[in-house]
């Protein structure tokens, strides 16, 4: 493959560390490479060095010739009087641009909510940031660096994204070097991975699923240094071979290896456990919304919503910005009132809530992480174990330094960690987490979502990051056009309604549907439908079995619920009884993943 663009031997260094040592490295036509590493450790450094942004303090950059680079920082710039169509289109006459079908495609994509003519200054900041992704993905350019691209891109923003990068840069073309966060992004996207840590760049091959393997090797092979994150890593390891990615091709690692790394490792919670204890904390009624409306000022948000919250329910909530999450999140934390229907609570459900503002922490700005946390009781159940505050502050990658730092000099991601952790410690029996991820990078995430698998209680989790969704929680509805709906097939069926034109009428932060339409619902297709490429009798032969799948995920849906209320209502003391309807539970939990299997076969088949 030909060369593209390089580094070698750059050394940058702070006052009191040193980000790169000596790294040397290689961009080659056809890379697509995903950047991880702690934050701080030097990933927006390696990207401005490489963009030509900044001149590192020895070594040099290379460039082939000719090449154009585009970069995409982390920093959004508003000039006054500028409007979004000069931004992203410059002054090209529309007839022009609006003929290009990729231009078309980014601006539908990206900014299909927003007014062209509208001032950069009257943007919200995530309007901004997309704008700038929005012209530069409108250049021609042979090398794309971005950082945080993803940020402040819903779900389906996300998922457009990946889809758009894949359609505009067949895998032989260009290079992309992207740093985020977004597990799934970088599975989806990227087919080399580079780890930045400890003033080096280590390269692995494939996606982040590759680089979860191999790294679990290396670990393996420095134990006694690494013991730790080892045995964290392991688990993520486990849960990709396990989990919903890995009922489909994308992880690119050897699966015997990979099954020989986890055998023996144990399941990521412990069903049976966690569901009495958390029984014995709440008892068997929790949070019962029943026929609720609710919203603000007289006019409802959301209308006739009825879901049941159980006593070691982990619910993931998806939905467009402006579709009602935070009005659903309102009604569960008691924040709330209906205007019609009720709302249930058991007797002993204290409810606490970690919010993208951080309010928890807003007291605490002046106090040493110490102090605070030194306030709490000595020692805090974590699954089976008995851990200790400070152990906590070190599972969530709080050094013994970082102790000593007052709460408000912490970075983004830190004072996250340390609002969920004082969460965690008020002893809350119902937690609710609204956009946890943010400002964390992917180790403080499998930290946090370890720590999390200990919670022995009701988990609702809002989020645009899929992997957290498909990773810590075990059931997920949507909140589309006022109503909550139940989604079986996960976020693949939340993208498939969305795609359909569900939940249109929301105010929609970025568009992540395709750009073909789909078939009116009465149209027959004669030969072959252009949308999924099948014969009239086949694609309704498909749609018949897709129903019938439907129903069966519905019906083992309703058992897997009713086993698990038979085991919270079990006498504790039959502990043969309990193994009984937990391996009951497990053989319907596993025919339910086959079957969710089968309805994302069907539901690609069926458009």
């Amino acid at each position: 493959m030909a060369h593209l663009l390089g580094a070698e031997k750059i050394h940058v260094a702070l006052p009191d560390r040193v980000l790169l040592d000596a790294v040397t490295l290689g961009i080659e036509d056809g890379d697509r490479i995903g950047v991880v590493g702690r934050n701080g450790d030097g990933k927006s450094t390696l990207l401005r060095v490489l963009a030509g942004a900044q001149t590192p303090d020895d070594g040099r950059v290379t460039v082939r010739g000719g090449l154009r680079v585009g970069a995409l920082s982390q920093q959004d710039v508003a000039e006054i009087g500028e409007s979004v169509r000069s931004r992203v289109v410059g002054d090209r006459p529309e007839h022009e641009w609006a003929s290009d079908p990729r231009i078309r495609d980014v601006l539908s994509g990206l900014l299909g909510e927003l007014d062209l003519d509208a001032e950069l200054t009257s943007l919200s900041g995530g309007q901004l940031r997309r704008v700038h992704l929005a012209e530069l993905l409108v250049r021609d350019v042979d090398v794309m660096l971005l950082d945080e691209p993803t940020n402040h891109l819903d779900v389906e923003g996300i998922s457009w994204l990946a889809g758009h990068l894949k359609r505009r840069w067949p895998s032989r073309s260009g290079g992309i070097v992207v740093v985020t966060h977004d597990r799934w992004f970088l599975d989806e996207v990227c087919t080399r991975m580079w780890e930045v840590h400890d003033g080096v760049v280590d390269p692995f091959e494939g996606g982040y699923a590759a680089y979860v393997l191999q790294r679990v090797e290396r670990d393996r092979q420095a134990a006694a240094i690494e013991a730790k994150r080892q045995n964290l890593m392991r688990k993520e390891l486990a849960w990709l071979r396990r989990g919903a990615p890995a009922r489909t091709s994308k992880p690119k690692f050897r699966i015997d290896a990979a099954n020989e790394l986890i055998a023996g490792e144990p399941p990521l919670r412990d069903t049976v456990e966690l569901t009495q204890l958390a029984t014995s904390r709440l008892g068997r009624d929790v949070i019962d919304l029943e026929g609720v409306t609710a919203g603000y000022e007289g006019r409802a948000v959301i209308q006739d919503v009825t879901l049941h919250v159980g006593p070691a329910d982990r619910i993931g909530v998806l939905g467009p910005n402006g579709a009602g999450k935070s009005t659903l999140l309102a009604l569960v934390t008691g924040d709330l009132d209906p205007m019609a229907g009720r709302v249930k609570r058991g007797k002993t459900v204290t409810v606490q809530q970690v919010t993208q503002k951080l309010e928890g922490l807003a007291e605490h700005l002046d106090e040493r992480v110490s102090d605070v946390v030194g306030r709490y009781r000595t020692t805090f159940r974590a699954g089976k174990d008995e851990v200790t505050p400070g152990q906590l502050l070190e599972r969530l990658g709080f050094t013994t330094a970082h102790q000593k730092v007052r709460v408000g000099s912490l970075s983004g991601g830190q004072q996250r960690r340390l609002d969920l952790l004082l969460t965690l410690l008020d002893e809350p029996n119902v937690l609710v987490l609204d956009e946890p991820t943010n400002d964390m990078d992917t180790d403080m995430l499998a930290a946090m979502e370890d720590l999390l698998d200990t919670w022995p209680g009701p988990l609702i989790v809002v989020s645009h990051d899929r992997y957290l969704l498909e990773r810590v929680t075990d059931l997920q509805y949507a909140v589309l056009d006022g109503h909550v709906r139940h989604l079986p097939g996960g976020v693949e069926q939340y993208l498939a309604l969305r795609a359909a034109g569900a939940g249109e009428g929301d105010a929609r932060t970025s568009a992540g549907a395709s750009e073909a339409s789909a078939p009116a619902p009465d149209a027959q297709p004669t030969a072959a439908s252009p949308v999924t490429g099948l014969s009239g009798r086949e694609l309704r032969e498909a749609q018949k079995a897709l129903s019938a799948v439907e129903r069966r995920m519905e019906k083992l849906t309703r058992r897997a619920e009713e086993l698990t209320a038979q085991m919270t209502s079990h006498d504790p003391g039959d502990v043969s009884g309990l193994q009984e309807l937990g391996a009951t539970l497990q053989e319907v939990q596993g025919e339910l993943a086959e079957t969710e299997e089968r309805w994302l076969e069907l539901s690609e088949q069926v458009g």
